[in-house]
């Protein structure tokens, strides 16, 4: 498990370049060689073709992910991009598309051969889509990309699978908690400390909890894989695990010790401290939003979804939002937070010259100038708005190179980007998703997660045990060693 207090500690204000995926946070979800940190990247020049196989001469059409039409500034980021990448490659077609990726669609979007030729996905899917073969293996053209050694393998290594590259790392996190302090302020709750533990959330959300207002201390996700997603958390700072993988043999352990710790944890914010909402039955946007609407104090996420949210639709300041990691289990216990993000894959029934262009073109900004100077505008864009920028936690660079440098003194020119906290920075720490069928695993936890929030005196380790027993002989003994 890799430590993440320094890299963090630099990486807090890496940029959003490139428009992805509904952030992630359904499910949700290591290492090219080193480079001197000291070396100044070069202009991107990746994004030319090979003097053998001159890919401008070739009329290509791509289709790409396009945000969703909320998401507004990724639009004009996106739409600014394609305009430049046109001057480079007047004779490529981008055709935008608005499919979002969910793991219960790709199979059919596949079959029918409607799946983008780049399109977003989020960390738990790598293996998944390469083992499908819903993934291009992109290794010979990751391996030829000039700027491969700089990539942050924290999340480029969770897209190579037995040696080979099927993704590119746009952006990631640790998950954490959005915290609403201006509530917990004017309920008079004390600020908890940053190295918190399980009961210090329990004892907030309680306290600022008033159900009779429609208010709630926390909410935590409670329908689809989202939920599943969320309680993962309390799992791994419980010390317990999704799966053992030995020999190939895969084997559901979730129904651990530390599994029941975590779901008791649940009944108790539910039944002993009445501090989630009324209606539970809360998917990322639900939830998310409530928190942005001031209607619930914390919610479990990827940190710059809520963050965005509450700044930029709720109203609020830089001021009323702390952000905090996962508490730990018990004094002095690891802050483990789902590690997940933003990835690009090329679909592998496009053509050669197809998948190297959405290469190019999904690094088209990377370690680029120009990538800087239309970020730049789009944060002055902002500004002009009055709204606010607010950076993932992790980036698709490594946080020691120059280029990692270029963005922070970009950032520093601005007072409409969100500065992470240092002491969060220092405690958070993040861990992968289980390496086999996380989604599936996510949905039936869900299951389990909505028995317990509907029903006091659940056996809960009978429910564990049960939903360990469907998801081994259902998903895990198919796998082949």
């Amino acid at each position: 498990m890799r430590k993440f207090q320094v890299m963090l500690a630099v990486v807090l204000t890496l940029t959003m370049m490139l428009a992805a995926c509904g952030k992630g946070n359904s499910g949700g979800n290591n290492a090219p060689g080193n480079v001197d940190p000291t070396e100044k990247p070069t202009e991107n020049t990746s994004t030319e073709a090979p003097a053998e196989d001159d890919i401008k001469s070739k009329k290509v059409s791509i289709s790409i992910y396009y945000p969703t039409p909320d998401r507004v500034e990724d639009r004009a980021l996106e739409d600014d991009k394609i305009k430049r990448f046109n001057e480079v490659y007047p004779n490529v077609e981008i055709i935008k598309s608005d499919w979002q990726y969910n793991p219960n669609e790709i199979g059919i979007k596949m079959g029918a051969n409607e799946a983008p030729t780049l399109f977003n996905t989020y960390a738990s899917e790598g293996k998944f889509l390469a083992e499908k073969g819903w993934a291009a293996d992109i290794t010979e053209i990751f391996n030829n990309y000039q700027f491969k050694d700089q990539m942050n393998p924290v999340l480029q290594d969770l897209f190579t699978v037995d040696g080979k590259v099927y993704g590119i790392a746009q952006r990631g996190y640790p998950t954490g908690v959005a915290v609403n302090k201006k509530m917990l302020d004017a309920k008079g709750v004390t600020i908890p400390a940053f190295d918190w533990t399980w009961e210090d959330m329990l004892n907030t959300a309680k306290a600022v909890s008033d159900p009779g207002a429609g208010i709630s201390g926390i909410a935590p996700m409670g329908k689809g894989n989202e939920a599943g997603w969320n309680w993962t958390n309390f799992l791994f700072t419980a010390g317990g695990e999704i799966q053992s993988v030995d020999g190939g043999k895969v084997t559901a352990t979730f129904n651990s010790e530390a599994g029941v710790k975590a779901l008791d944890y649940y009944n108790k914010l539910k039944w002993e401290a009445n501090a989630i909402p009324q209606d539970w039955a809360l998917g990322w946007g639900d939830a998310v939003g409530a928190f942005a609407q001031g209607r619930t104090a914390m919610v479990i996420a990827g940190p710059d979804g809520p963050v965005d949210q509450g700044l930029n639709q709720g109203g609020m300041t830089p001021e009323d939002i702390l952000v905090y990691p996962i508490p730990a289990y018990e004094k002095g216990g690891k802050h483990y937070g789902v590690l997940g993000g933003d990835f690009l894959v090329i679909n592998p029934n496009a053509t050669k010259d197809e998948q190297e262009i959405a290469f190019y073109y999904a690094t088209f900004d990377y370690f680029s100038d120009k990538g800087l100077e239309s970020l730049e505008k789009n944060i002055q864009a902002r500004k002009t708005d009055n709204k606010y920028y607010v950076p993932a936690v992790l980036q698709y660079f490594k946080s020691d190179s120059e280029y990692g440098k270029k963005v922070i003194d970009l950032f520093n020119k601005y007072d409409n980007v969100y500065q992470y906290g240092q002491e969060t920075l220092g405690l958070i720490d993040g861990k992968p998703e289980s390496q086999y069928n996380t989604q599936d695993y996510y949905a039936q936890m869900t299951n389990v997660i909505q028995e317990v929030f509907s029903k006091q005196g659940v056996d809960m380790k009978a429910q564990l045990d049960l939903t360990a027993k469907y998801v081994q002989e259902k998903f895990y003994d198919t796998i082949k060693p």
